[in-house]
């Protein structure tokens, strides 16, 4: 998740910074009080920089839940959200998606970015640690940082006992009241046709489970999941899932050879489930529960290597958020959205394998090894078997074509750019959605789309290049399909946010809305042309050392738009520390970097010992910045920033 913010210096590790004060709209998840430094004083503070749109963001709210149970006396999580797209601003989202995500903390709304740009926080997810006299002890950028944390918890724990500054007991969060509901925010829904009497399957997400809904969309007949998260197979009653997602039903031929109807994207334990609708068990099909990162740039490359032949219970996955049966490669398509890619599950052989997508963040067309996608979160099949997809953090809708060796290649029908959205019809080079998460293909192969945050169902024409609104003011739409059922098709609109399922009439005519293009908006940074030196500092935590067995184990990757602002220094490389050459021709651009370095457990001046466990600190910068004679000359970001 790329973004930034103004020129303020980065934390430096020679002098001791005092943490500046929480300022913002205002505060949930505490009964109403706004939370104080001082208030906080005598607690290891942990600030989280988050959006709820973001993946990487999502993660990490999983990596500290572990923390705040284990030194929960000490330890207060503030969750600082600032949000990347407009809806995200609007408080009763903000609530929902806290809801939603289970977060049991004190979350400051700063929809300016004020506490973000007092913290010089330059990506979503960033995080400051804070020790007991309210000075900042780390900046840390990115996702990975819950062992490191862990250790320096659990020194400051120790430090702050000795000097009697540590003071134990309850934090400031108060638990807002329960809400009850039949579902709570569902996500997507399947038509299960004669195999399911006319039912839908819809994953009944903040419930942590798959439910089957009579026709009418309320009656629950059935369930998969005990409604508590977690992650077991077995019967329909005592499985346990955590956030599924999409839904696929297999083809009546291939459930009967392996033994299950439905693919489950069990989105938050990194796993595909199989539910079996003749006796209700679940089992894992994909996945091996553990996280799935993108190590290096030549990462992707060596997917089908790594995937060639291995059992699919066995690999790491990320994320996956969608999954739809495709019948012209006769495999299963998944949104595997926490690397940005697509791949396709055999489930006959059965086998994994890589489709598109290098794990690059972004917007990228051509062929699927090389394309970038962003937080890919929908997915449908055309009539002509092409796969349509909502690619969520650039707000565009993509087209995957199938091609004669069994790949794809990868096309961009609607959107800009990772930082361009807005509610926009008309031509499709000129129109903007902003953070869609469901599609589907109609039979006249017109897409429709949730676009989930301008709370709207889209439709994109591909014969005329046109897009239009069929439906608006819809809280969260999250998928959409057409309901056949009946005598007259009808749309129906999983709309997450009000926790139902609704119907709605197809207009004869559609809507033509133009409320206008947008992009993220963050104040830029003033730079000189000429010579400009970027640093990226990275500390390994107590515990672990560089893993150096194999060479130089960081790596920086510098690109720009437009790429004229960079006359030199652009593409990857071992280090973290570069100079650049900006184009004094071009006013204004933004400069995307990515970091990475590898470390594992071990002793500083002593070897890695086999088997140790190893650890990958990323993070994707994007850098607005206006170019003139006066300016910064340096850029210092922080991957791991530990003060002394």
């Amino acid at each position: 998740m790329t973004s930034s913010t103004t020129s303020t210096a980065s934390l430096r590790t020679d002098y001791r910074v005092r943490a500046s004060e929480l300022v913002g709209r205002g505060w949930l998840n505490t009964g109403g009080t706004d939370v104080t430094l001082a208030s906080l004083r005598g607690k290891i503070v942990v600030l989280d920089f988050w959006t709820f749109c973001c993946i990487n963001c999502l993660h990490v709210l999983d990596e500290l839940r572990p923390l705040e149970e284990k030194y929960g006396d000490v330890l207060v999580t503030v969750g600082v959200h600032s949000p990347k797209f407009e809806h995200e601003a609007d408080p009763d989202a903000l609530a929902a998606a806290v809801d939603r995500y289970e977060i049991h903390r004190p979350v400051l709304d700063d929809p300016e970015l004020t506490t973000w740009s007092a913290y010089a926080a330059r990506a979503w997810p960033t995080l400051v640690v804070i020790d007991p006299e309210g000075y900042i002890v780390a900046h840390l950028t990115g996702e990975g940082h819950g062992h490191g944390l862990a250790s320096l918890i659990t020194e400051l724990v120790e430090e702050h006992d000795a000097k009697g500054t540590l003071h134990r007991g309850q934090g400031p969060y108060v638990p807002p009241p329960a809400s009850e509901s039949a579902l709570r925010f569902p996500g997507k829904v399947l038509p299960l046709g004669e195999r399911g009497q006319g039912h839908y399957l819809v994953s009944d997400t903040g419930h942590h489970r798959i439910v089957e809904l009579d026709a009418d969309l309320s009656t629950v007949v059935r369930a998969w999941g005990d409604g508590q998260r977690g992650d077991s197979d077995g019967d329909a009653g005592a499985a346990r899932f955590s956030e599924p997602q999409g839904v696929a039903l297999l083809p009546a031929d291939v459930a009967a050879r392996v033994g299950y109807d439905v693919v489950v994207a069990d989105t938050v334990n990194h796993r595909l489930r199989g539910l079996n609708l003749a006796d209700g068990t679940v089992t894992t099909v994909a996945g091996n529960g553990v996280q799935r990162l993108i190590q290096d740039p030549a990462d992707a490359a060596r997917e089908p290597e790594r995937l060639a032949g291995a059992d699919p219970v066995t690999v790491a996955i990320s994320s996956p958020w969608d999954v739809v049966w495709s019948p012209e490669l006769q495999t299963v398509v998944v949104a595997m959205a926490g690397t940005h890619q697509i791949f396709a599950f055999d489930p006959a052989a059965p086998s994994l394998r890589m489709l598109a997508g290098n794990g690059n963040e972004g917007l990228l067309d051509g062929a699927g090894p090389d394309a970038w996608f962003a937080q890919t979160s929908g997915l449908a099949t055309g009539t002509d078997g092409s796969i349509w997809a909502a690619d969520s953090e650039t707000s565009s809708l993509r087209r995957l074509v199938p091609t004669e060796d069994g790949g794809v290649t990868v096309e961009t029908a609607v959107g800009a750019g990772l930082f361009d959205f807005g509610f926009r019809d008309g031509d499709a080079a000129q129109a903007r959605l902003q953070h869609p998460l469901g599609v589907t293909v109609l039979p006249d192969g017109s897409v429709t789309i949730a676009d989930t945050y301008n709370g709207a169902i889209r439709r994109y024409e591909p014969a005329t290049g046109q897009v239009s609104t069929l439906a608006r003011e819809l809280a969260e739409p999250s998928d959409v399909l057409l309901d056949t059922t009946g005598t007259t098709p009808l749309l129906l609109v999983v709309e997450t946010n009000a926790h139902q399922l609704v119907r709605l009439p197809v207009p004869a005519t559609a809507l033509q809305v133009d409320e206008g293009a947008a992009q993220t908006q963050r104040p830029r940074t003033p730079v000189a042309a000429g010579a400009f030196d970027v640093a990226i500092r990275f500390s390994a935590p107590t515990g672990q050392k560089l893993d150096d067995r194999w060479g130089d184990p960081t790596q920086l990757k510098v690109s720009a738009t437009p790429a004229e602002l960079l006359l030199d220094g652009a593409g990857s490389s071992t280090g973290l520390t570069r100079t650049l050459r900006l184009n004094p021709e071009v006013t204004e651009g933004v400069l995307h970097l990515t970091a990475r370095a590898a470390s594992c457990d071990g002793e500083k001046d002593g070897p890695i010992p086999d088997h140790a466990a190893c650890h990958l600190y990323q993070q994707d910068w994007g850098i607005p910045v206006t170019v003139g004679t006066d300016g910064e000359t340096e850029l210092v970001l922080d991957l791991r920033g530990i003060n002394a």
